[in-house]
């Protein structure tokens, strides 16, 4: 049974992560402040001692939650069974182009972003973005694997391949596009992954 005092310790900690999840994206890890994340929720320096060592293991739990949300999101998207393998992959680019043009092309993958920020800079943060990716590319491996079996993607490459190459070159398009302000750099990535790279 979940007492009141620990779901409203709980509550505390989610708002912590989402808030200092939103300050992130926005900001990176660096120029995000403690202490502006504890005057935006009004919560005491104490209280977010009390759920996390440091920023680090903060920035690492982050990581965690933010996975949480997204990869509950791509197993809707690449094992919709109302869709085919291709129409799931490409269903994921459209879906995150238009989510990122409503942010005016700004603020993009969190993920992405403390990779390029902070993989050199925190072995910590290096190892859960790793671990978070190498799940993600699992889960777009497989449905490139179910295409192949029905013909649909190239079997000149294999499935773990071809899941590689599309997350690096996504992620690629996706940050060109926020150093650009548009969106035409994902629109050329889906043109030439979908009509030159996976069609068998």
């Amino acid at each position: 049974m979940v007492t009141t005092k620990s779901a409203s310790k709980q509550d505390t900690k989610i708002a912590l992560l989402e808030t200092g999840m939103d300050i992130m994206l926005e900001k990176g890890y660096t120029n995000t402040g403690i202490q502006e994340i504890l005057t935006a929720l009004r919560v005491p320096k104490g209280s977010f001692y009390h759920y996390f060592d440091s920023k680090e293991n903060y920035a690492a739990e982050i990581i965690k939650h933010y996975d949480q949300a997204y990869s509950a999101n791509l197993i809707r998207t690449l094992r919709n069974p109302k869709e085919t393998p291709v129409q799931r992959l490409r269903s994921y680019c459209q879906t995150s182009k238009e989510n990122l043009e409503m942010r005016q092309c700004s603020k993009g993958c969190l993920i992405g972003n403390l990779s390029q920020e902070m993989s050199d800079q925190s072995e910590l943060l290096r190892t859960e973005l790793s671990t978070v990716i190498t799940k993600w590319r699992d889960m777009f491996t497989s449905c490139i694997e179910e295409g192949q079996s029905v013909g649909e993607i190239r079997k000149s490459a294999s499935a773990e391949s071809l899941a590689e190459f599309f997350l690096s070159g996504w992620s690629g398009a996706v940050m060109r596009a926020k150093t650009l302000k548009n969106s035409e750099p994902m629109q050329t990535f889906i043109d030439l992954m979908f009509e030159q790279v996976m069609k068998p």
